[in-house]
């Protein structure tokens, strides 16, 4: 009779314990259903460059995985009591179970499939989820379309650079190892012109903002200022460009013998260059004009800058101050503002807007070569480094970025649109990336055996006048290639 006794009231303490907990759990789902409410107001009053409807989406489903884990949770407690339950029952038969153990007879068979029933839920449920949150970001993310217009092929080498020309007729410029820059036409592809008058490789190519004159920059240490005059020819019907190419082909692998029964070679040459400035000790690796174009300014590796009177020739002055060789050299396109960047993991805002007074500020805001740095439009700087990040600045305090990119690769000679305001990313892993000024990524220009890049990427230019070819990109795959990017009307607007 006493172990009757014992066994009665330890069942009495077990239900007393069940009625509480059971007591607790509805209370707590209680308080739980006003949750979602105070997170939405939480959420409300957080600053966040995401948009609303992108937020409550987020929240909502953050909800929904946040409900299944708590009926999960009140499941398992439920599973507990049967186990207690049984355990009385065994007690009461006489059968001693140590602590609850479960590793005997038909009681561990129960718990081992409750708790299989309960993985498994807890399974379905995750990927459930998680696929609503993944379809969600598709949905949300794939704001971009991008299409392949047209390849521009016909160097002997890798291309440095590339630019659209400012003044009418809109023609394709490009700059490559193999000594030459080439003028093409941008809706059919044909080389309309070639300057061969670098006897190094030709590192970068810009145009005058109201001339018919390009300014290029060159491994023989000298940068080159001349005269073209081109007519587009008539326009071709668009060919299957996928079509043509092989799967198991790679161009850049291609003899230059294929090159040269390319088109290219019967275009026009120029030789001589109208202007040669040649006060660099080293290779010349970039070069831009300054707003009005009177003026332009040159990079090098001897670790200086010089800005030039185009009309004279003449060295105007010298930048000194950067540690290891310059990597790229941008001007603003409204002010007398020059950015230069270097190896040295620094860029370097030069004031030349007071001719009295020529100050200039140091960034330092990478760990590896800053590759490129570029104005925007408005008072934004945006800089590119092989550390594998580009980081967003504001022209009025630069002690710090407005925004951080981080990708997975060396990131080469970036480009901003200027309308669209879309930060387009070549990279060293043969992908080209885009994102806003917010640092969102909006989308990855395609890339297969049949069209994109098939070596690195080197540099990115926007050409807003054409919007059926706005953006081109060059690698060292000797190609040149031209892209449809088609941005939704809730985009421009953010």
């Amino acid at each position: 009779m006493p172990v009757e006794s014992g066994n009665s009231a330890a069942a009495r303490q077990v239900k007393q314990k069940r009625k509480s907990h059971s007591l607790s759990i509805r209370r707590t789902n209680s308080t739980e259903q006003d949750r979602p409410g105070m997170q939405r107001d939480m959420l409300e009053g957080q600053d966040s460059k995401l948009p609303m409807a992108l937020r409550s989406n987020l929240l909502d489903l953050f909800g929904q995985i946040e409900r299944e884990f708590e009926n999960l949770y009140i499941e398992n407690l439920e599973l507990r009591r049967e186990i207690e339950s049984l355990n009385e029952r065994l007690a009461g038969e006489g059968q001693t179970v140590d602590g609850g153990d479960l590793s005997k007879g038909a009681l561990k068979t129960k718990a081992s499939h409750s708790t299989s029933q309960l993985s498994q839920k807890l399974k379905t449920t995750y990927k459930a989820s998680t696929s609503k949150i993944v379809s969600s970001f598709k949905a949300t993310t794939s704001r971009a379309v991008c299409q392949l217009v047209k390849e521009y092929v016909g160097h002997r080498d890798g291309i440095w650079d590339l630019a659209v020309t400012r003044v009418q007729p809109l023609v394709l410029g490009t700059a490559s190892a193999d000594h030459c820059s080439m003028l093409w036409s941008i809706e059919t592809g044909k080389c309309l012109l070639k300057y061969a008058g670098h006897a190094g490789s030709v590192n970068s190519i810009k145009f005058h903002p109201t001339e018919q004159m390009a300014l290029t920059a060159s491994g023989d240490q000298t940068a080159h200022i001349w005269r073209y005059m081109v007519q587009l020819p008539l326009p071709q019907p668009p060919a299957d460009i996928s079509a043509s190419l092989d799967d198991d082909v790679d161009f850049s692998d291609k003899d230059e013998a294929d090159g040269e029964a390319e088109g290219p070679n019967e275009c026009p040459t120029i030789r001589v260059a109208t202007t040669t400035l040649k006060s660099h000790q080293g290779v010349v690796i970039a070069a831009d004009w300054l707003v009005g174009g009177k003026q332009v300014v040159t990079a090098s590796w001897d670790r200086a800058a010089n800005l030039y009177d185009v009309e004279t020739s003449e060295l105007v002055h010298t930048l000194t101050g950067h540690d290891q060789e310059l990597t790229h050299c941008c001007t603003h396109p409204t002010q007398r503002l020059v950015v230069t960047s270097s190896r040295d993991t620094t860029f370097r805002l030069w004031d030349f807007r007071d001719p009295s007074i020529h100050s200039v500020n140091v960034f330092q805001g990478h760990t590896d070569t800053v590759t490129s740095a570029v104005f925007t439009v408005g008072d934004n700087v945006v800089s590119g480094s092989d550390d594998r990040t580009v980081k967003v600045w504001d022209l009025k305090n630069m002690r710090s970025p407005i925004a951080t990119i981080r990708t997975d690769s060396a990131v080469n000679r970036i480009s901003v649109s200027t309308n669209q305001r879309i930060i387009a990313l070549p990279h060293d892993n043969r992908q080209v990336r885009l994102f806003d000024m917010n640092g969102v990524r909006l989308a990855r220009l395609p890339r297969s055996n049949r069209q994109g890049h098939r070596r690195m990427v080197c540099c990115s230019a926007w050409n807003e006048e054409n919007q059926a070819c706005n953006l081109f990109t060059c690698g060292f795959d000797r190609q040149a290639i031209g892209w449809n990017i088609n941005i939704p009307a809730l985009l421009q607007e953010k």
